[in-house]
This record gives structure tokens, C-alpha cells and sequence, in this order.
């Protein structure tokens, strides 16, 4: 049995969660259309949908929002949350959003237009969906490492480079406004960037006078990773790492309900005074007044006593630890992930898990249904589903490279023996996998699909023995 990791804290709070029966489970599944993001919160045991927001705030952050200065100009909160974005990213100017996603929509409505290529690591599903609904037309350009199952290379969310310096030849730099790293690389595993890698990517463009933006929801995950892997970096902070990492980058957007360890909360911090000034202007008309961007100043002193413990080593060793811990008793129980496993989640290989399921039929979302019938247990869908369909701007039909479930870990939330009681439900559905059907689906939107879509069977229920939980 793999290594149970210790808690760096104390529970002092507790909210009481139950296991709706299976019938009723079979029921919530069949209303919500097969798709989980429908099912109500009450209706789930044990909840790894994201990580996003749903993590557990410690004592200091809830005595801060006790402090919290609601003035609609300048409150005192505002200055803190200032204060520590600039000393942790390197950045001249701070702008306050309420989550990541209006951060980008804010960036890429000032700096793209219409048939302009985005390069990055990997897209994840919001930062994919706002450049494309902007005209833009999203590249992803992961290392080559990450195809190699085998391969044990700790930073397979890697750019890569000669992708990147290949693309610029071929549309010209004229048609790349930005190039994005995600750190850590979502789509790529939740693994992470090396500063190499980071250095390496600076410096093309410095080359062709391109922008360089991070997005950095996870910053603190991928620095720590730098420490643990990257020669040269054991011996320094991990607030020293991430000032570094920050100062390559031209800007950053960031959703602070990750390792800014809040609920709620978002940003962009650039270094270019004009460019500051331009997304100034379009935040004052959909998010709010600079000093507060869409947030309570609650919100702004939680995030930025957050984006201070994140960078606590003992906290991030855990975090890390938790997850590999996670990936290992999967693994324990024959379920095939994505390894070396990352910072936030584990990511199961379904098209490897269910060979019989192809990808137009959706094998991880057949998997990730399955979970919530024989647990209720919220996993979500990382493949043809969130990523497939067709581009709107280019009409080409969009195909991932894997069929994915994420197992997404909230932090400072549950337990081992909440994963392990996960592991045990897999154990069920790993015994019965070959009876697993696929889906289709029958209503969805333009953009962000996965999210409201609703789908059928097509062979009716799946016929494993029903679980007794």
C-alpha cells in the first residue's frame, strides 16, 4: 500500500455530507441528461469535478474577511491584495477580476483579433473558449515527452519550443498577439513547467517581439515541482521560484480560487503601462471599479493571505503528496493514469481504461457517469467531449490526443480516506469496465459544451453488478 501523506492542519470546522442510495443516484444521472455538472451539489459524496473555488480557507483567512473594507474606492484590502500580487509575480499593475475566466475574456477582447493563432503549452477549456469566441484560433503545442506513457520526466507540461518557432515562421509573428504558458499544464496532467523550458520560451519571444503571458492558476504547484526536479533550485524558496518565474513573463491572468486559495477571485498583473491602461478601460465597464474588479474587499484580503500560504512549503510537499498518494492506490486497484502524476488531480487514461468505447462515443464521459452511479463520486470529462466538436472560426474538427477522466482534489478538503473510499469504488468499476456503454449527445452550445450539454445512452444501462453502497 502507497504511503499515506500527514495533514499539515487541524480540522477545526466539519460539513456533513451523505450518499444518496443508488436508486436515487440512477435517478439524479437520468435527469441531469448524463451530464454531472447538472447534478445538484447535495446529490454528490465525494466531489473532484475541479479544484477551482472549493477548496477549504484556513483560520487567517477568515479572520481577514472580518476586516474586510467595503468601500467602493480604495479600501484598505485593495492595497494588500496589490502589495502581494507585485512582490510574488514581478508586476508593475494589478488588475482585480472576480474569477480567471473574465481575466482572459477581459486580455484577449483588448489584444486579439479576428484569425490570430494563440499559442500555449496546452489550452485548458476557458482560456480555449475565449480566444475562440474572439476570432482566435488556439494551438497547442505540448512537449513531445507527454506522449511517452513510459517516460517518468518530471515537467511534461513543457512548451514546445520548436513547435513554437516552427508556427511563427509558418503565420508570422504579425498573427500572434500572445503566447501563453499554463503552469502547471491542465490539459497536460496537471504537470508542470520547468524554468528552462520557461527561459527557453522568453527568449524566442524576445526573438520576434511577442508577448509572453502566463497563465498562472497554479503557479505555486509548478514552482514547488521546480524545486523538488530542477537542478540549481533545491536550495532556494519557493517565493524565490515563483519571483522568477513571474519576472520572464509580460503578464499574467490568474484564477485565485486555485492556489490563490480562496472561493472566489481573479486577476491580470502586467508590466506595460498602455496595456495596463486599455484593460483598465474594459474593466471598469463589465467588472467594476479598479480598486475592487467584481470583488467584495473580503474577497481581495482571502486571496491575498492565500496567494501567501500557497507559497508555504509544508503546504505544497502535502498538497503534491496527496495526489501522488491518490494516483498510487488507483493504480493499486488496475485503473491506468497519467504519470508522473501532477500538482492538483489525477488524470485516468479512458480510452486506455475502455478500449471498447471510441472516442467519438465519449469513453470518459461513460467513465465518469459510471463513478457517480456506483459512488457519487464527481469526476469530470477531459477529451472528445470538453475538447471535440468543431472550431466556429475554422470549421477544422477537433480531435485530443486522450480520452481523459480528471480527478480534480480540493484543497485542504478531504482526506486520504476519502480518496481511498474512491480507489474502492473503482476497484467496482474496474471488475466490470467491458460493460460499460458510450454516449451521445443531444443538445449543445456553441462554446464550452461539456458544461450544459445533455446526452443519452446508447445501450441502455450499463449491466455491472449494482454496488451496495
Amino acid at each position: 500500500m502507497a504511503k499515506r501523506p500527514i495533514e499539515p492542519f487541524r480540522i477545526k470546522v466539519t460539513e456533513p455530507i451523505s450518499l444518496p442510495s443508488r436508486e436515487e443516484r440512477d435517478k439524479c444521472i437520468n435527469e441531469a441528461g448524463y451530464n454531472v455538472f447538472r447534478i445538484k451539489a447535495k446529490d454528490i459524496f465525494v466531489d473532484l469535478l475541479t479544484d477551482s473555488g472549493t477548496g477549504a480557507m484556513s483560520q487567517k483567512q477568515w479572520a481577514g474577511i472580518m476586516i474586510g473594507d467595503e468601500s467602493y474606492a480604495g479600501g484598505r484590502n485593495w492595497f494588500h491584495f496589490e502589495r502581494t500580487i507585485k512582490d510574488i509575480f514581478q508586476k508593475n499593475f494589478v488588475l482585480p477580476c472576480h474569477q480567471g475566466r473574465v481575466a482572459e475574456n477581459i486580455f484577449f477582447s483588448t489584444v486579439l483579433r479576428k484569425g490570430d493563432y494563440v499559442p500555449n503549452n496546452t489550452h485548458f477549456d476557458t482560456t480555449r473558449a475565449n480566444t475562440m469566441h474572439k476570432g482566435g484560433i488556439a494551438v497547442d503545442l505540448p512537449c513531445a515527452e507527454l506522449d511517452d506513457e513510459k517516460s517518468d520526466f518530471p515537467f511534461k507540461g513543457n512548451f514546445d519550443t520548436d513547435g513554437l518557432r516552427a508556427l511563427i515562421e509558418k503565420v508570422g509573428p504579425d498573427s500572434i498577439p500572445v503566447v501563453i504558458i499554463t503552469l502547471t499544464n491542465n490539459s497536460a496532467g496537471g504537470l508542470p513547467v520547468s524554468m528552462a523550458n520557461i527561459a527557453e520560451v522568453r527568449q524566442i519571444c524576445d526573438q520576434y517581439g511577442l508577448l509572453l503571458f502566463f497563465d498562472a492558476a497554479r503557479f505555486a504547484e509548478n514552482a514547488y515541482f521546480i524545486k523538488k526536479y530542477e537542478a540549481g533550485f533545491e536550495n532556494s524558496t519557493i517565493r524565490e521560484i515563483a519571483q522568477r518565474m513571474g519576472a520572464y513573463a509580460d503578464g499574467v491572468m490568474m484564477s485565485a480560487k486555485k492556489d490563490g486559495l480562496a472561493n472566489m477571485g481573479g486577476f491580470l498583473a502586467v508590466n506595460d503601462e498602455k496595456l495596463a491602461g486599455r484593460l483598465k478601460e474594459l474593466l471598469i465597464l463589465i467588472e467594476g471599479f479598479p480598486t475592487y474588479g467584481g470583488l467584495n474587499g473580503r474577497d481581495l484580503e482571502a486571496i491575498a493571505i492565500g496567494l501567501e500560504e500557497a507559497l508555504e512549503e509544508d503546504y505544497l510537499a502535502y498538497r503534491t503528496g496527496q495526489i501522488r498518494y491518490f494516483g498510487e492506490i488507483l493504480q493499486e486497484v488496475g485503473c491506468p493514469i497519467i504519470t508522473p502524476t501532477g500538482g492538483h488531480a489525477i488524470f485516468i487514461d479512458a480510452g486506455r481504461f475502455l478500449p471498447h468505447i471510441e472516442p467519438v462515443r465519449f469513453p470518459g464521459q461513460s467513465l465518469t457517469v459510471e463513478l457517480y452511479r456506483r459512488g457519487g463520486i464527481r469526476g469530470v470529462e477531459i477529451g472528445s467531449l470538453m475538447f471535440g466538436g468543431v472550431d466556429p472560426n475554422t470549421g477544422d474538427v477537433l480531435s485530443p490526443k486522450r480520452e481523459m477522466v480528471r480527478l480534480a482534489v480540493p484543497r485542504r478538503m478531504y482526506t486520504c480516506s476519502h480518496l481511498e473510499y474512491v480507489a474502492d469504488i473503482m476497484a467496482e468499476v474496474v471488475r466490470d469496465k467491458d460493460k460499460l456503454c458510450g454516449y451521445e449527445i443531444i443538445h449543445e452550445p456553441t462554446f464550452l459544451r461539456h458544461f450544459t450539454c445533455t446526452m443519452k445512452e446508447l445501450a441502455g444501462k450499463p449491466a455491472g453488478v449494482v454496488s451496495e453502497r
